[in-house]
């Protein structure tokens, strides 16, 4: 054991290791944890969120599985889940005492929690167009709204501010593709229709206000304890491209948004990325660069990342080389490749001359993983098998009952569960195409009154009154007028609105704001 502050991850007995203790000066040096289904991932994430919010570090993650809401309430010796944990408790040393954590429930469709709402504009193309599987033409597009948002100020909050803004481009498209090049009309029909499949699997309620606070992430509790910040994702695990690019975006604005901090005595906060494979896959080389970037450089505003999958592998190798503090479950192989796996798994750690790391991967049981944790200067520890401590908190659920309760309690209760949509893209455009169908009605009307016929000029047959009976009272030429009228006011309103955008292209110029990392704005909100 250490007498720095830490956290107690797991201790020895016959068999077993030293007591595995994480630093919290190095918490921020993000994390892994790893193992099959079924090996005891859900209690090692427990035990770690409990340790940090009892040291006054709040924390975030979402609850794949539902079973997290736990952490709210304490622990009872009688509990059938918790029976199995009180031999371990005296095997390792610990005298556990059951407890709660203060808890803020968040959940993206406001069923479980909280709304959670970002703005489009934050989301930024990159994300967008990895959340609606664009091809690089169609993001090239979305590129191109978001810039002309940003130089026209017309504000991208939900959904319909965004398919606003496509439309007004596609009918403007030969004006825009001059400026930024070719705006292909069936790239923006492809991109509407990304919208709409995105807003039937419920996407369009992620998108809106009021958007989320991040200060309302890094709370502490009356007796100093951080929050423990709880996503619901079990519904939204059915969308998992949604889920990986929403907790990318909220990684990413966590880094633009807090100010550097180089290294804390402890953590700002503590981020969970559970199935972490999903924000990996298939995801192209652009989009890993830029998450190797902030995995790199965020440790430094103060927030540890986490990241909780089955196999190590399914995390890049640039950014695997950054997590020093990992708690490794079982590692099946049944094949091959399972073999090869294991083997890169076991490299990674300092090697401990008492046992072979790759046999204790593969051998050790639910509720054992093998550890290594930073240790003075930041050095890998050398790795230990290590039994895994019981949680003080609950195991599995809490009432739905209870859980309303909480809510109700919460220091966000009412911030977020009524939508505001104020001006906006949407509302704009509407605004600027009325005004722009006013002028060119008053425009119409005005060489209507100065037409040559009515200032008595050579008619048909020189008749003046009796081509103006003819006109008056001849349905046929009625019918033939509208037409004709109709038409020329139609092109009249594209014109004036084509023009009145070009002027406003060329006084905008220079205006663009600039975007983040991963495509959100600075200072967004």
């Amino acid at each position: 054991m250490t007498d720095q502050a830490s956290i107690f991850v797991g201790g020895g007995g016959e068999g077993y290791g030293l007591p595995q203790t994480l630093l919290l000066k190095y918490g921020n040096r993000h994390g892994l944890i790893a193992g099959a289904t079924g090996t005891g991932k859900t209690v090692t994430l427990q035990i770690l969120a409990e340790g940090f919010s009892a040291a006054g570090v709040p924390v975030f993650m979402a609850d794949v599985k539902g079973d997290l809401s736990g952490l709210a309430a304490p622990g009872t010796a009688t509990h059938k889940l918790h029976t199995p944990f009180t031999e371990r408790s005296a095997k390792i040393g610990l005298d556990l005492q059951y407890r709660s954590f203060p808890v803020v429930f968040w959940d993206m469709f406001g069923e479980q929690g909280h709304p959670v709402r970002a703005t489009v504009a934050e989301m930024g193309p990159l994300l967008l167009s990895r959340l609606l599987e664009l091809t690089e033409a169609q993001e090239g597009v979305l590129n191109v709204a978001f810039r002309l948002a940003d130089e026209e100020g017309l504000p991208l909050l939900d959904m319909k501010d965004l398919q606003a803004l496509l439309v007004f481009i596609g009918e403007n498209s030969d004006t825009i593709s001059t400026r930024y090049g070719l705006v292909a009309t069936a790239s923006i029909g492809a991109i509407q229709r990304r919208l709409l499949v995105l807003e039937n699997e419920g996407g369009a309620k992620l998108f809106g206000e009021p958007a989320l606070d991040l200060a309302d992430l890094m709370l502490l509790d009356a007796n100093g304890a951080g929050r423990i910040n709880i996503l619901a994702a079990d519904k939204l695990m059915n969308s998992p491209r949604l889920y990986a690019t929403f907790l990318l975006w909220l990684l990413s604005e966590l880094f633009e948004s807090l100010p550097e901090v180089g290294d804390p005595d402890k953590p700002k906060l503590v981020f969970f990325f559970d199935e972490a494979h999903l924000l990996f896959a298939d995801a192209p080389k652009a989009l890993v660069s830029k998450v190797e970037q902030v995995a790199r450089l965020i440790r430094s505003k103060g927030v540890g990342v986490y990241f909780i999958t089955q196999n190590p592998a399914d995390v890049p190798e640039n950014i695997l080389g950054q997590l020093g503090n990992r708690v490794q479950h079982a590692l099946r192989a049944f094949t091959a490749k399972d073999q090869k796996d294991l083997k890169m798994a076991a490299e990674t750690y300092r090697p401990n001359p008492r046992f072979d790391t790759q046999e204790a991967i593969r051998d050790v049981g639910t509720g054992e993983a093998v550890t290594s944790f930073l240790e003075n200067k930041g050095i890998p520890g050398i790795v230990e098998r290590t039994l895994i401590r019981p949680p003080s908190s609950q195991l599995g659920p809490i009432d739905p009952a209870v859980r309303a309760q909480l809510m109700v309690a919460s220091p966000v209760a009412g911030k977020y569960d009524k939508v505001v949509d104020r001006e906006s893209a949407y509302e704009k455009l509407r605004a600027r195409a009325d005004d722009a169908a006013r002028e060119a009605g008053a425009a119409a009307q005005s060489q209507d009154r100065a037409s040559p016929w009515d200032k008595g000029a050579d008619r048909p047959d020189g008749d003046a009154d009796g081509y103006s009976r003819a006109r008056r009272y001849d349905g046929n030429a009625k019918a033939e007028a509208k037409p004709r009228s109709s038409s020329s006011r139609s092109d009249s309103v594209g014109e004036a609105f084509a023009k009145s955008f070009a002027r406003q292209l060329g006084s905008r110029s220079g205006q663009a704001l600039v975007r983040g990392i991963l495509g959100s704005l600075f200072k967004s909100r």
